[in-house]
């Protein structure tokens, strides 16, 4: 008796394979970023939020006045990176999972948009649109392709939700 693991996937490879390696690729640098967090004993979110310009201006200055608030917004940004990364990789509840990402980058875009001060980096100007507003749009898109049931272990829950 032959079992069906996979997922009828209705795109083609080329499709297929950009979509998983975007998600893969994304998912590295989330990871990356909360590894490197984590590594670093003095890392703190609070430089980030006091240089807030946006729409969470309030809001991130609330978090700076709190010490309890800013440890736990330290702890959900360096673990939910190194999480988040770490199951897009794996193709691991992609759907939620891309969604809290492209959320998590969201919040860091409206914490500093680049409409509001026209930012001028090492890597570029902007002025609307930024790397966060591209990778947060990209992990919405991913949403709504079905990339671990192609290549992940959501292949594998999947299969046993089936059974």
């Amino acid at each position: 008796m032959q079992t069906n693991l996979r997922f009828k996937n209705p795109y083609t490879t080329a499709q297929t394979s950009v979509l998983v390696l975007l998600r893969m690729l994304i998912g590295w640098h989330l990871l990356y970023e909360g590894v490197v967090k984590l590594q670093n004993p003095n890392w703190s979110s609070a430089g980030f939020l006091m240089q807030s310009k946006g729409f969470l201006k309030g809001f991130s200055n609330w978090i700076i006045s709190s010490p309890k608030a800013l440890y736990f917004v330290d702890i959900l940004n360096e673990w939910g990176l190194a999480i988040l990364g770490l199951f897009l990789i794996l193709g691991l509840f992609t759907r939620f999972t891309s969604l809290m990402a492209g959320v998590l980058l969201m919040l860091y875009y409206l914490n500093s948009p680049p409409l509001l001060d026209a930012i001028k980096t090492t890597q570029g100007n902007y002025l609307i649109i930024n790397q966060l507003l591209i990778e947060s749009v990209t992990l919405f898109t991913l949403y709504f392709f079905p990339t671990g049931k192609i290549v992940g272990l959501d292949m594998f829950i999947d299969y046993f939700k089936r059974k």
